[in-house]
């Protein structure tokens, strides 16, 4: 039985590669065949335009046939998918091109690594080869140096070097000294036959017939044909061994590597990655500093409601809809009374109000004057701070005493004085000062509450509010919140039955405060939809600069791809690039978000901070980069590596 046929390293038979130019069509390559065996050096040699890096490009895989087969090692390059593709670049071949194709931005060393990153090499592992490689082609003492430190001989080595690295079978040099001078052409080609006496398959393409004559076969092309053949050296067919599957780069490793790419290339260009980040900052501050302003003015808003009291019933005289005045005269005291005993009710207070001038020797306030009754203190949840409040006794015999409000008391005894035992002037009547109040703040509506003076609602009607004795309200103070609204139906009744009309209405506080609540928390969703735009606005900003990068670094990216980076892995390094200028500008944007917050808050202005803004702003900005990111990183990750690597 004889022994099977032996496998070729490339077998391109009958390939083609036709281009679309508008209603024509140019073959770059027609019915082309050659094949490579393992351990030859090979020359394509033609004059410009012949289709010889088409050819190259074809073998290299960076670029498909239109028609014909190849095959790398018996495997059929036709059925391959790009990743598939990607692996066979990463471990198959190590290219050496005319213009070098090395990465500006990164040393020497680091355009050395990139083909072992794809191939997920540990970073220790694969540093110490590209010293190695660098210091055998002489380049010990350049390592940390960027490509433009570098003259155009130390720049192929870096790239020889870079082929080498994942230690593949065949080289690929595409002119690999048409663009040196005549020494570092042979320094070039020297390393070549080295590379070649190791065992390395080489296949040199070039227009420069005494380039060729290095080569032991030389294969002519011309105008997208094989036109000849030259042996120089009789070569025996060797079967080739397929390369050991080196891996791939984890999708954490490749996580890590494209976030220190992602944090070199925004190093590297600082001036617009702070206008992307500007955008972002500006976003994220204004969600964090409109919420805790949104939530400063409802805090505000609660307090002053809760000021008044929560479990509150507020009986006002006039129709529901009407907006009370002093004129009304629907509420008495004898109802108020009977409004006391009802169950549930720990206060009821009957208050008239009206607005009245006050002196103290020559000092004259014009206040809020209230007559109210003896419960007035725990139906407001008020205290005394000087002195005491009056007594039910008093309000019986029409004691002429005050209890006064703080603005007041300040307004009046503006040296500290202390004001208990004083007689001050209520429309020339002295009274007593028994009481001073404590601060109570302002009310819902922002009146001061504290701008009061307090008296018998007995005193107010015999000597200062006339004869007619109807009441500006009735406050009620529930036992039991949770009944309060049983308790407003119950005086409901009660009045509609003394009535007979609704002359009256009740105020729920309860339900003021809840009305309130829900105002503010739809006025802070709206601060917050406004400032979340801004963040998407930023991140439209962020799409934008990114396109413009993917379309800069478009031969960066062939670069990548021609050494073995697979689209997921483009995909990630662009995606993580964008994630990142807005992880950065969310930190930066809640840093400032608070400091603007801060200076509102010494302005005068409530402001609250509570971590859940700030947390939801910052993952927002990580979400926009996501997001916004996936489109220019979609385009660069779909680019034919070809196309990419003859971008300018």
């Amino acid at each position: 039985m004889s022994d099977p046929a032996p496998i070729p390293l490339l077998d391109i038979q009958n390939v083609s590669r036709i281009f679309a130019s508008g209603d024509s069509e140019i073959r770059a390559l027609d019915d082309v065949s050659i094949t490579v065996w393992s351990g030859e050096f090979i020359a394509i040699m033609g004059q410009s335009g012949s289709g010889k890096s088409t050819l190259m490009n074809i073998i290299g895989c960076l670029d498909r046939m239109s028609s014909g087969s190849y095959h790398v090692l018996g495997q059929d390059v036709s059925t391959m998918d790009a990743d598939r593709l990607a692996q066979l670049r990463r471990e198959t071949f190590g290219f050496v091109f005319q213009r070098y194709n090395l990465l500006a931005t990164e040393s020497a060393i680091s355009n050395v690594e990139i083909p072992a990153i794809y191939a997920g090499t540990d970073f220790n592992h694969r540093f110490s080869r590209a010293k190695e490689l660098l210091t055998r082609l002489g380049l010990d003492n350049r390592m940390d140096h960027r490509p433009p430190q570098l003259s155009g001989g130390q720049q192929q080595r870096v790239a020889i070097a870079r082929a080498l690295m994942n230690n593949p079978p065949l080289i690929l040099a595409d002119e690999p000294t048409g663009a040196l001078d005549s020494k570092s052409g042979a320094d070039v080609m020297a390393l070549l036959h080295e590379l070649h006496s190791e065992g390395r398959t080489i296949v040199l393409i070039t227009h420069d017939e005494k380039v060729a004559s290095n080569a032991e076969r030389i294969i002519h092309i011309m105008d997208g044909k094989i036109s000849g053949e030259t042996i120089i050296h009789e070569a025996r067919p060797v079967e080739a061994d397929a390369p050991a599957h080196k891996g791939t780069i984890s999708f954490a490793g490749s996580a890590r590597e494209a976030l220190h790419m992602a944090l070199k290339s925004l190093r590297v260009n600082i001036f617009r990655t702070s206008l992307t980040l500007l955008g972002i900052i500006i976003g994220v501050a204004a969600v964090v500093t409109m919420l805790a302003v949104g939530n400063g003015s409802k805090q505000k808003v609660l307090n002053q409601i809760s000021a008044m009291g929560t479990n509150l019933l507020m009986v006002l005289p006039g129709a529901p809809g009407i907006r009370p005045t002093g004129d009304v005269a629907t509420l008495t005291i004898e109802e108020a009374d009977l409004i006391k005993i009802m169950p549930n009710v720990e206060a009821a207070v009957p208050v008239r109000t009206s607005r009245m001038t006050v002196r103290y020797k020559d000092i004259d306030v014009q206040t809020v004057i209230q007559g109210v009754g003896q419960d007035f203190l725990i139906a407001k949840d008020w205290r005394i701070t000087k002195g005491q409040f009056f007594s039910d006794k008093d309000v019986r015999s029409y004691a002429p005493v005050v209890v006064l409000g703080k603005t007041v008391e300040s307004n009046l005894f503006p040296d500290g004085e202390n004001p208990i035992g004083k007689f001050i002037i209520l429309q020339n009547i002295p009274m007593q000062v028994i009481g001073a109040l404590a601060v109570k703040g302002a009310s819902a509506n922002g009146n001061d509450q504290d701008d009061t003076v307090v008296i018998p609602y007995s005193t107010g009607f015999e000597r200062l509010f006339g004869q007619r004795r109807y009441l500006s309200n009735v406050t009620v103070k529930v036992a039991d919140v949770t009944q309060i609204e049983n308790t407003q139906n119950a005086i409901y009744s009660l009045l509609m039955r003394r009535h007979k009309v609704e002359d009256f209405n009740i105020r729920n506080m309860a339900s003021i405060m809840q009305t309130a609540t829900d105002t503010q928390n739809t006025l802070t969703l709206l601060l917050g939809v406004v400032a979340a735009i801004s963040l998407i606005v930023g991140g439209i900003g962020v799409m934008n600069i990114m396109l413009v990068s993917v379309t800069e670094r478009t031969r960066e990216i062939g670069i990548r791809m021609a050494t073995g980076a697979r689209r997921e892995d483009i995909l990630l390094q662009f995606n993580i690039e964008s994630v990142v200028v807005c992880a950065i500008g969310g930190m930066l944007g809640v840093i400032t978000g608070f400091v603007f917050g801060f200076i509102l808050h010494f302005s005068g202005m409530q402001v609250i901070f509570t971590p859940w803004p700030a947390l939801l702003a910052f993952t927002c900005a990580c979400g926009t980069g996501t997001i916004f990111g996936y489109l220019p990183a979609s385009k660069a990750a779909n680019m034919d590596p070809v196309v990419a690597l003859a971008s300018e």
